[in-house]
């Protein structure tokens, strides 16, 4: 039986990333995953593949709308070839697994396909197509991930009522797309839809949509959502969902008390995800999950088991990659005794849709509930040469500050590129920036990043240059 200094369940984002950076530290390790390739959901049927379908939509959507407007003319009818779309999304993800074995092999990690479960504190019994094996791990990380969440009163079919994995690889644009749930991957992959010409309602439960990110992010989305032709209702609990045919029905009650029923070709449940532990035996070592499934861990993310930790989407916390990465690293680290740290308050959120949404810190809700003396400097995109060069205008970036000390507590943006300039606000925050700082420092200009710059200056003194 082969022991390891560190055995990994699961090779998601958090998962191969902690095994990486176990076998940097000198640890021999191995690495589990249930699937035939590696990346986990983030890889296989998430964060990948759904920007390449993001971005695949976009390039359709600018040749339909706004070439024109840049003096490019398309001879004859512009054609959409989803077969092809979907081809490429196929071949980028195969890119990247594929990447993922390369660098196993570079770091001398052990790979084992097959399903992993607990036979005791230390040995993991793995089965793969029915054969048995065991391996002995002095300390075993689970990184197992999450599942699409199901309502109580509505199953996935896989071909009408779907979840993100089935809209990852649809065979025809829907005629008439219904998303339940307003979140991140909802609207990512209705925008997707929309751009490809299916007509596309969304339903979301609470009173606006991305209820997580800051009020004023969620109101410039829903005004650029309606703009291009999306339905977005909120305040609308579904109360059923029913097939008939190639139909799907879902009922909903309004913020009246009234019941309005919807009728599309496809409904897309996209309502959250569920931390993933299932055949992983964890009963069988006392393992301790909470009541949304998760497994509990403490501040070193150690579980009720003094040699097992968890990571990612399988304890609390924001299901993103990143974070579980971080996470990865963190225990990697621990476990050989240094001395790691994360902030999860500096752990950005992003949402892919065109303009893209970013944040970081804390929302200016949370400063009205928590009482705090703070200021606000907001600046829009459209007041940028650059936003007017690439016709990129909507959008804007906010900064909130501590009003005594001006220390940045939160940043918040809706704009083009959003995704990437988040990481200056993540950068100044991690350093404790002021808003002074930001405004004190030189932006290339013309980018949209002076945008940051400009918000900055006009939380400090509202001395914004452009506006």
């Amino acid at each position: 039986m082969s022991t390891y200094d560190v055995i990994v369940i699961g090779s998601g984002p958090g998962g191969y990333v902690s095994a990486i950076r176990a076998a940097q530290l000198g640890m021999k390790t191995a690495l589990i995953e249930k699937y035939s390739t590696m990346g986990g959901t983030c890889l296989n049927v998430g964060c990948i593949p759904s920007k390449s379908l993001l971005d695949s939509s976009h390039h359709y959507e600018n040749a339909l709308h706004n070439f024109e407007d840049h003096g490019i003319s398309v001879e004859g009818k512009i054609k959409l070839d989803l077969d092809k779309m979907m081809s490429r999304k196929s071949s980028v993800v195969e890119q990247t697994t594929k990447g993922l074995e390369y660098l196993m092999n570079k770091n001398d990690v052990t790979v084992f396909h097959g399903l992993g479960s607990f036979k005791d504190e230390s040995t993991i019994e793995l089965n793969t197509d029915g054969n048995t094996q065991t391996i002995k791990g002095n300390n075993i990380i689970i990184a197992t991930g999450s599942k699409p969440t199901k309502l109580p009163f509505a199953d996935f079919d896989g071909e009408r009522i779907i979840s993100s994995t089935e809209a990852l690889k649809l065979s025809e644009v829907p005629k008439h797309l219904i998303v339940v749930g307003g979140g991140v991957i909802g609207l990512e992959l209705g925008q997707v839809y929309s751009r490809l010409g299916a007509k596309v309602t969304v339903l979301e439960y609470q009173d606006r949509i991305i209820p997580n990110m800051d009020s004023s992010l969620s109101k410039e989305l829903t005004k650029v959502f309606k703009k291009s032709g999306v339905k977005v209702n909120t305040s609308h609990k579904v109360s059923s969902i029913e097939r008939k045919g190639d139909s799907v029905f879902i009922v909903a009650e309004n913020k009246k008390g009234e019941s309005e029923t919807f009728e599309g070709d496809y409904c897309l449940i996209s309502i959250g995800r569920s931390a993933y532990t299932k055949g992983l035996n964890l009963e069988a070592i006392g393992v301790s999950t909470d009541k949304y499934g998760r497994v509990e861990v403490d501040n070193n993310l150690k579980t009720s088991v003094d040699n097992i930790f968890a990571i990612g989407d399988v304890v609390k916390g924001a299901m993103l990659a990143h974070k579980a990465e971080e996470e990865g690293v963190f225990v990697a680290e621990y476990i050989k005794g240094q001395k790691p740290h994360i902030n999860y308050n500096l752990i950005p959120g992003v949402v892919y849709t065109w303009p893209e949404v970013a944040s970081v810190g804390q929302t200016e809700d949370d400063l009205k509930n928590s009482n705090k003396n703070y200021k606000v400097g907001q600046f829009p995109m459209r007041a940028l040469g650059r936003s007017r060069a690439s016709s990129d205008l909507d959008g804007f970036v906010k900064i909130l500050a501590d009003a005594e000390s001006d220390e940045i507590l939160g940043i918040h943006m809706i704009g083009a590129r959003c995704a990437d300039l988040i990481s200056e606000a993540v950068v100044a925050m991690e350093y404790k920036a002021s808003a002074e700082d930001i405004a004190r420092i030189s932006h290339a200009h013309p980018t949209f990043s002076e945008a940051i710059k400009e918000a900055a200056l006009a939380a400090t003194e509202n001395r914004a240059i452009h506006i």
